[in-house]
């Protein structure tokens, strides 16, 4: 038999019943870092660059954020939840990157982990198409859960 909770004794999948499981307030921060090199870079002025698509850090926050409620129907075996708060926060730290965190909370019977990757991975992904037509040279580097609040275990990674 597997170790994986998302297979039944058969080793089909299934979704995971949390129906015995407490509710708790959960919380979830996840990173990305992403390389848009000089070129795009050098268009920003005060931490934002207007393109004819429109502002792109703010247009990709609120795309990711819409990613974060949408998680579910992307990923198959994560449970709808009721999300109480979403918070993006894009800076540049540096010539040729930024960073993007994404911390979700909710209070509920199961984590918030695949959301808020989900919400940094699609800020990253917007803020790509919104940029593509300076250069497509951009990359989104590393994407990681920072930390996890809730439920059994409290995670941190450094």
């Amino acid at each position: 038999m597997s170790d994986f909770s998302h297979l039944n004794k058969k080793n089909n999948p299934k979704m995971v019943n949390v129906s015995d499981k407490k509710i708790t307030k959960r919380t979830a921060m996840a990173k990305a870092t992403m390389f848009l090199g000089k070129e795009v870079i050098s268009h920003f002025t005060n931490d934002e660059l207007i393109t004819k698509k429109g502002p792109v850090f703010q247009t990709a926050i609120i795309a990711g954020i819409q990613g974060v409620k949408k998680t579910s129907e992307l990923i198959p075996m994560c449970h709808p939840l009721l999300i109480n708060g979403v918070d993006i926060d894009i800076k540049i730290i540096d010539s040729e990157n930024i960073e993007v965190i994404c911390v979700v909370t909710i209070e509920g019977k199961t984590g918030v982990e695949m959301e808020a990757l989900t919400g940094v991975n699609i800020t990253c992904l917007t803020i790509y198409d919104m940029c593509k037509s300076i250069h497509q040279e951009m990359v989104i580097k590393e994407v990681r859960l920072l930390e996890k609040k809730g439920g059994k275990s409290d995670i941190k990674n450094d």
